[in-house]
């Protein structure tokens, strides 16, 4: 196995071993808390431009197996890990951890104490890294990272073309706009009976609206919100026709610019399966599944939107209701792939809100 060196923007350097792909990459660092799941979370495209550290110790021990992918190609940069199981053990696995990053490019770095690289990023934030394998150039590979900066990152992930998928009985028609979607997403409307037309992230409203969906939803996706200024700008002409709209993540945050709120960088982020989540109607606190570095400012919301969810540990906004339209979002994943399923009600409130629009409209 060979060395390679993990550096990061701050001046911190970290030895380790090489599995995967055998490259020198640079990205911006962030770490995720999930136990299970690391497949899903390899193939979420919300990882666009980042080295992900996984905080559990142990990964690749159930192997490779593609059912599981929430993505057909990894975004992420590099992948990085305290121990690799080199021998998985599960009836399900087609391969190994190893194999899989070599065929999609993805480099990953093993050996390293992961636990104190999150602390790291948790007492400094986020922050830009370069995995190389030599230090003979340091000072120039630190400069190098801090140039780092994730762009046009929605472009990159989201699908090419239209697609269409019916489930055996079809009950309703939902536009899912792709800014870089999970596979579960779509999973979770077809076993609810819904027909999904999946979009590119460029799609105009009106072409959206020409489907004549009884829904829409905004996907998850990566990068800095407030750069896509193209899609906010259609979201806003998409909110004028009285259909439900269901935002998840990013999906979430665009929803909340188009009706005029801001949004702010987060220092590391939420990630993971492990996210408490308190429903405000209710006070119940539900634990989700979350993937993202950007909040909406529940203080910036318009007078007709109203904080749904908050998060239980720092208090940021975790979901939004708008009281002008059928439109509700939420931050975290009720799809959840990998994760808990506590809140995979909301697609049964999206199905609901769409039968009573349509209710309505026959009135």
């Amino acid at each position: 196995m060979h060395n390679i060196y993990l550096i990061l923007e701050n001046g911190k350097v970290f030895k380790g071993g090489a599995f995967g792909a055998y490259d020198e990459v640079t990205g911006e660092i962030v770490f995720t808390t999930g136990v299970a799941g690391y497949l899903e979370t390899l193939t979420d495209p919300s990882y666009y431009g980042q080295m992900v550290v996984q905080t559990f110790p142990l990964v690749g021990n159930y192997g490779v197996i593609p059912a599981d992918f929430e993505s057909d190609t990894p975004a992420l940069k590099a992948y990085i890990v305290r121990e690799w199981c080199q021998e998985p053990s599960n009836f399900r696995s087609e391969g190994t951890l190893d194999t899989f990053l070599k065929a999609h490019g993805i480099v990953g770095l093993c050996g390293v104490d992961t636990r104190e690289l999150t602390k790291i990023i948790r007492e400094h934030g986020v922050m830009g890294a370069r995995i190389v394998h030599s230090l003979d150039h340091l000072s120039d590979e630190i400069e190098l990272v801090k140039q780092y900066r994730i762009e046009d990152a929605v472009a990159a992930v989201s699908c090419k073309k239209i697609t269409c998928e019916q489930p055996a009985q079809c009950i309703n028609k939902v536009v899912l706009w792709d800014f870089g979607a999970k596979a579960n997403i779509k999973r979770e409307l077809l076993k609810r009976g819904c027909e999904v037309i999946c979009v590119p992230y460029n799609t105009s409203a009106e072409e959206i609206l020409s489907y004549q969906p009884d829904g829409i939803m905004l996907s998850n996706g990566p990068g800095d919100p407030a750069e896509n200024s193209g899609v906010i700008h259609e979201i806003k002409h998409l909110c004028k026709a009285n259909i439900p709209i269901f935002g998840i993540c990013l999906g979430h945050q665009l929803l909340a610019l188009a009706q005029g709120a801001s949004t702010r960088k987060m220092k590391y982020g939420h990630r993971g399966a492990n996210q408490p989540v308190k429903y405000i109607k209710t006070g119940k606190v539900y634990i989700s599944s979350q993937n993202h570095g950007y909040a909406v400012r529940a203080e910036s919301l318009p007078q007709h939107a109203h904080e749904s969810f908050v998060n239980a540990n720092d208090g940021s906004c975790e979901g939004v209701e708008y009281d002008n339209m059928p439109a509700f979002s939420v931050q975290f994943h009720p799809e959840a792939c990998a994760g808990p399923q506590d809140t995979a009600f909301l697609f049964d409130r999206f199905i609901e809100v769409m039968n009573m629009n349509k209710g309505a409209e026959k009135q």
